[in-house]
């Protein structure tokens, strides 16, 4: 067998993650998959790159002399894809190439984009995995990226990235059955939630571990459910879990919204881009951030929070 890229990319994968089972997640693959495919690497390099133990993955000294060189490989080939990339752009027209994840802002984000850049190819990608767009923006699939950053839960920013602040804090709001006894309440305690059911989707980064900080640091041992959300709504409605949600979420018929007291649970929301083009990546954060202000006043229960906070303003 001869190594190709791919194999580099999931060596690298399990050296950054510490885990077998992370470094699937990462790179979209099932965890048995990504054990063969270690298998066959070490088979035909004839060494055991990484010790596995219980705590994850640890690098051998061969394993670490690999990871030396496969990383600026992959630099490289990151960077000769962009170079092809931005190329093939100059001369096909003008192009966006925006990422995302959730937010009631995007349409109103991408339909000023349009009105403002007529004549340009502007293209949406959607993740649940805020590094994973970050990722993609730095190896030159994406020109910039709408993400947010658990509090408590940092992500992993290429040092190659612009970053600019479009919240500095945004609270999370929690979602519950119409007839929760706790959704009687304006502002709800997370104490009325103790004996609750969190769902909360695993491959949104940080989320798990920033919903486990904050119930326990509250004292409260949490039933944690795992599952994407278009199942967590319906089992919501039902009465048989809770979980976080944006503040400027669509209220439902059979779903009640409300803000926790002393917004235990937050997020950063962030413009990533590429160096290069200042004045465009500017005006695209000026559009996302008018995009989002119509949002946010738009919300009852969000246009009241945020009213005593500060919504940051573009450098």
């Amino acid at each position: 067998m001869e190594l190709e890229v791919r194999h580099l990319r999931a060596l690298c994968a399990i050296a950054d993650t510490g885990s077998l089972h992370k470094a699937a997640r990462r790179l979209g693959v099932s965890q048995p998959s990504l054990t063969t495919q270690l298998r066959r690497i070490e088979n035909s390099l004839g060494a055991e790159l990484f010790l596995r133990e219980r705590s994850g993955c640890r690098p051998t000294p061969v394993g670490r002399a690999v990871l030396s060189r496969a990383r600026p490989l992959l630099a490289d080939m990151g960077a000769l894809v962009a170079e092809a990339k931005a190329a093939a752009a100059r001369e096909s027209g003008p192009r966006l190439r925006i990422g995302s994840t959730a937010s009631r802002a995007l349409p109103g984000w991408l339909g000023r984009l349009r009105r403002r850049l007529p004549g340009t190819d502007i293209s949406l990608h959607m993740d649940v995995s805020p590094n994973a767009l970050l990722r993609k923006v730095a190896a030159g699939g994406l020109d910039v990226a709408f993400v947010h950053e658990v509090e408590g839960c940092p992500l992993t920013v290429p040092d190659t990235l612009a970053v600019r602040v479009l919240v500095e804090r945004e609270p999370q709001f929690v979602s519950m059955a119409r007839d929760h006894p706790a959704a009687a309440a304006a502002v709800v305690e997370l104490a009325d939630l103790a004996d609750d059911r969190w769902i909360v989707d695993p491959t949104v980064d940080g989320e798990w571990e920033g919903v486990l900080r904050v119930l326990s640091a509250a004292g409260i041992v949490p039933q944690l459910l795992h599952g994407d959300y278009h199942t967590a709504a319906a089992l919501i409605a039902v009465g048989e879990a809770v979980a976080p949600c944006q503040p400027t979420s669509d209220p439902r018929g059979d779903m009640a919204i409300r803000p926790l007291r002393g917004d235990p649970l937050a997020v950063r929301l962030l413009l990533v881009s590429r160096p290069g083009e200042p004045e465009l990546y500017g005006s695209v954060y000026g559009d996302l951030e008018a995009a989002y202000r119509d949002v946010a006043a738009g919300s009852v229960a969000y246009r009241q929070w945020l009213g005593k906070q500060k919504v940051v303003s573009a450098p």
